[in-house]
């Protein structure tokens, strides 16, 4: 089990990654902290050594998808999120161009995880692969496959 001192330095390190991660996901404030929640017992109960601060980030990221995962798999009944309540929660991701945020959030789940770790999180295609499972060349194809429909949707303004 994980110190406190090494919980609170998780927490001022991570939390903004993890919560933005949740909500890019889950599109609810409500499930954001119980997922924040489970996603910190998680580190701290895991006993495992991490070998850099990077490989920390990149374990946070990948336990939060995959908490997330579980989240709408168990709610998939649940198919819609009411439009005020997203406009609400936009206001706490601190966003400066919320209509790019707007169709970031419309896109294939696939794609906004790749776009939001890549432009958000700042990581390489390399790293993304790593913490998504996936080949780095699948990718390259989710990244240029965003961009085209961000560029498509909003009028040729996204690089």
């Amino acid at each position: 089990m994980k110190s406190a001192e090494e919980i609170n330095a998780a927490l001022e390190a991570y939390a903004d990654m993890v919560r933005r991660i949740c909500f890019l996901h889950l599109k609810n404030g409500y499930d954001t902290e119980d997922v924040f929640q489970n996603v910190y017992m998680k580190y701290m109960l895991y006993e495992g050594v991490f070998e850099s601060s990077e490989h920390e980030k990149a374990w946070f990221a990948r336990v939060t998808i995959n908490a997330c995962k579980d989240m709408l798999r168990y709610f998939s009944r649940r198919k819609w999120v009411p439009l005020d309540v997203i406009a609400e929660e936009r206001e706490a991701l601190d966003d400066k161009d919320e209509g790019v945020l707007e169709v970031v959030l419309k896109l294939p789940e696939k794609y906004r995880s790749v776009i939001y770790l890549y432009y958000y999180e700042g990581y390489s295609a390399t790293e993304i692969a790593g913490i998504l499972g996936r080949k780095e060349n699948t990718i390259y194809t989710w990244l240029a496959r965003a961009k085209a429909l961000l560029r498509v949707k909003l009028g040729g303004e996204w690089a």
